[in-house]
């Protein structure tokens, strides 16, 4: 069997949470079968970007009130609440970090090493861009209705046509941003 040497080594069956890479097959079926429960069980879809946006809400009403949150347009309809989303949105956060405790992959990297190969060791650069990267992917994913799981699972499962097109825009956009912080110094690529 033919492995592929930038990959970590894995243990265990495929279905170990001592693996640090798991078969894209599995996890798929997975999410999949994650989705159906989700509509069976809350009639709601997996999605995390509303719940975010909420919870900005929340921390936005500390600041300036709940009074001027509730009365903002936006987040009038998005009002911050305690439910099914909420708890979705922390079990993922918990699911990622058992992931990596079990995996033996867990670490605080400040400037990830491909970072640092193409965009330098700087800490303050990465944390801004990273700031920046994240605050435009949730401001598109807003404007979209729908972020990567809310339209990439839920809403193609569902054949809405929004989100057919959401998710090829966003691999096509993922790959040109890619190329452009990600590319050789003094090459064309």
């Amino acid at each position: 069997m033919k492995t592929n040497e930038n990959l970590p080594e894995t243990e265990g069956s495929p279905l170990s949470l001592r693996r640090t890479v798991w078969n894209p097959y599995l996890v798929g079926a997975g999410i999949g079968i994650l989705s159906w429960l989700a509509f069976l069980l809350v009639d709601k879809p997996v999605g995390m970007s509303t719940e975010v946006s909420k919870f900005s809400g929340w921390a936005a009403s500390i600041f300036v009130g709940w009074d001027s949150v509730t009365n903002n347009a936006y987040w009038a309809g998005k009002t911050p609440a305690f439910g099914y989303s909420t708890v979705f949105l922390l079990f993922t956060g918990l699911g990622a970090f058992i992931s990596a405790y079990f995996g033996k992959d867990l670490s605080f990297e400040p400037v990830p090493s491909v970072w640092e190969k193409y965009q330098g060791p700087g800490v303050a650069k990465r944390q801004v861009a990273a700031f920046l990267g994240g605050a435009i992917l949730l401001y598109g994913a807003r404007m979209a209705g729908g972020c990567t799981s809310g339209h990439g699972i839920s809403g193609t499962m569902q054949l809405a046509l929004s989100s057919w097109v959401f998710f090829p825009v966003m691999f096509v956009t993922g790959i040109i941003t890619a190329r452009l912080l990600f590319r050789n110094k003094g090459t064309s690529n």
